[in-house]
């Protein structure tokens, strides 16, 4: 049988953070199982989950389709923002939306929104890009539903010039408010002014029973209790992942609004490089090669090292030779497996910090087995005396990237980061994000609060969870190893319904946060390889990708760890 002719393109995973409880794996497996041979994740104005969704599509034979549902800057009324989806048809369209999303992201915050401008999108350049029209969300979907089609009609001519063959005008039906006038309307648009339709479908959970931890979901987010019934609800329980015959059917008067999001899935072709380190450029002398000036540092280096362990000149003629015979072994290592760059980067960091009165530990990990680190000031053991081995740093036969565990200093720190900074540029050095996730204690507080469940009651019942090894235990075994909890679900209604909702929301990403020490310093513009996100408008500057994500495609990670001991 063949596939449906409709894809998904409008997707908010958990990734979303305020408002979207899909799984990735889940979205996938959903996908896999409706034989769809396309999906598209579009996240709130950021690309959080893009490496991870992009892998297990393309694992599971699914093609990803990789976009954003971005926020659209309203010159006329700054408090009622406009909605566009943009999808990345190619790597140029992948890095359009890369720097748009991190414009919007370093520029002031509008109500504490990042919102993309029409400026915005005209100096970074849109060719790479498809355009969806955000249906009721979107400037011309408001303009239709106030009965201003002349309007509607600019605003239209205004995105498909600047889009241009590839905005598309978007049709919903997911029981929302006048939903039926908004389609007619917007049918009636295209066929006037001879633009494509398409019918999409905005998920915001995977099954229609997910409804309400999806509204518990958004209440955490926002401050508010379920039961309020002054509180907004712009979802509907038909936002789940439909099939393609529920929605041939829910579109059948508009076959050619679901063949569109056939041919726009037909249309993206994004191939992103998984698994190339690139490492930025190091400065050397005119005409001496990375790999030389290696060579001629850690030689340096380490006659420096050999006068300090042997002042006397017999007794260091003496012991040379295995010093000698280490350095060749590991620069020859290091100069095959392509890692010059970052040991020249990190000694050079290091270094000047040194100099520059920021202490610095003497090395620990794998890394201190290192002669060639030991000569280039990296570390301060001697990797011979201690009979350390080089293999177990860097090993030809499991190739991957090498990693240095470096302290500084707590309150001097951020000085070296600044120089990293100012040698590379400001566009290529980032923090690096990490995500907060529900965990058991902390999803059954939460989901007890917007229940409106007294503290105490719900503190208690947290409390309850078994903790191993400092982290408490999943609901699921939590309920199999303390026979209170089991017993307190089968009698106590309240209970029953908390761990319900709390099980679906268990582990979902909660808040943005910022990695203890990873730096990321990329060979020109970061945002070539990932988006990055600021919390507060430019302060602090971290990559949109966790550090496994940007390992993945291609970025190096420095440690920067800043250790109280050294203050």
């Amino acid at each position: 049988m063949s596939a449906p002719p409709f894809i998904h393109l409008r997707l908010h995973s958990e990734y979303s953070v305020t408002e979207g409880i899909v799984r990735l794996q889940d979205a996938v497996a959903r996908a896999v199982s409706y034989r769809m041979p396309a999906l598209a994740l579009t996240d709130l104005s950021n690309l959080f989950g893009l490496v991870k969704f992009y892998s297990y599509a393309r694992n599971n034979g699914i093609k990803p389709l990789l976009g954003s549902d971005v926020t659209i800057a309203n010159e006329a009324d700054p408090d009622r923002p406009y909605r566009l989806v943009l999808l990345c048809r190619s790597l140029q369209g992948y890095r359009q939306l890369c720097d748009l999303l991190s414009r919007a992201y370093l520029a002031p915050r509008v109500r504490g929104r990042a919102e993309i401008t029409r400026r915005m999108l005209r100096e970074v350049g849109v060719d790479g890009l498809i355009a969806l029209s955000g249906a009721g969300a979107g400037d011309i979907g408001e303009a239709l539903l106030q009965g201003n089609r002349v309007q509607a009609a600019s605003r239209a001519r205004f995105w498909e010039a600047l889009f241009a063959g590839a905005f598309y005008l978007e049709v919903q039906r997911y029981g929302q408010a006048q939903q039926e006038l908004l389609v007619s309307e917007t049918a009636a648009l295209a066929a006037e002014m001879d633009l494509p339709l398409v019918a999409t479908h905005p998920v915001q959970f995977l099954e229609r029973g997910d409804f309400k931890a999806h509204e518990a979901r958004v209440c955490i987010a926002e401050g508010y209790m379920l039961g309020d019934p002054r509180r907004p609800r712009p979802y509907t329980e038909e936002q789940y992942f439909k099939s393609g015959e529920e929605m041939a059917e829910l579109f059948a008067d508009l076959p050619a609004a679901l063949e569109n999001s056939v041919e726009i899935a037909r249309r993206c072709n994004l191939q992103i490089t998984l698994g190339k380190s690139y490492l930025p450029d190091f400065p050397t002398p005119a005409g001496v090669t990375l790999a030389d000036f290696l060579r001629q540092e850690a030689r340096v280096g380490l006659e420096r090292r050999l006068q300090q362990l042997f002042p006397d000149e017999p007794a260091r003629a003496r012991q040379r030779a295995p010093y000698d015979e280490r350095l060749q072994l590991e620069t020859d290592t290091i100069i095959q497996m392509g890692f010059p760059g970052y040991f020249l980067i990190v000694a050079d960091f290091i270094n000047w910090a040194k100099r520059n009165g920021c202490p610095v530990g003497p090395g620990r990990g794998s890394g201190a087995g290192s002669v060639v680190a030991y000569a280039l000031g990296i570390t301060d053991l001697d990797p011979l005396r201690y009979a350390l081995l080089f293999e177990r740093f860097l090993n030809p036969e499991r190739v991957s990237m090498p990693d240095f565990d470096i302290d500084f200093c707590q309150d001097n720190r951020w000085r070296v980061i600044e120089y990293v900074r100012q040698k590379y540029g400001a566009a290529a050095v980032s923090q690096i994000v990490t995500f907060g996730t529900m965990s058991s204690r902390a999803v059954l507080r939460d989901v007890g609060r917007v229940l409106d469940l007294p503290y105490n009651f719900c503190d208690q019942i947290s409390k309850l969870i078994p903790v191993e090894a400092n982290r408490p235990l999943s609901l699921a075994k939590a309920i199999a190893a303390e026979p209170q909890l089991k017993a307190r679900i089968d009698e106590e209604e309240e209970v029953r319904e908390l761990f319900d909702l709390a099980a679906r929301l268990e582990d979902l990403t909660r808040n943005v946060g910022m990695h203890a020490g990873g730096v990321l310093i990329a060979p020109g513009k970061l945002t070539d390889f990932c988006p990055v996100y600021s919390a507060d408008g430019g302060g602090s500057v971290v990559s949109q990708f966790d550090k496994d994500d940007v390992e993945k495609i291609g970025l190096v990670k420095f440690d920067f760890l800043g250790l109280r001991n050294l203050t």
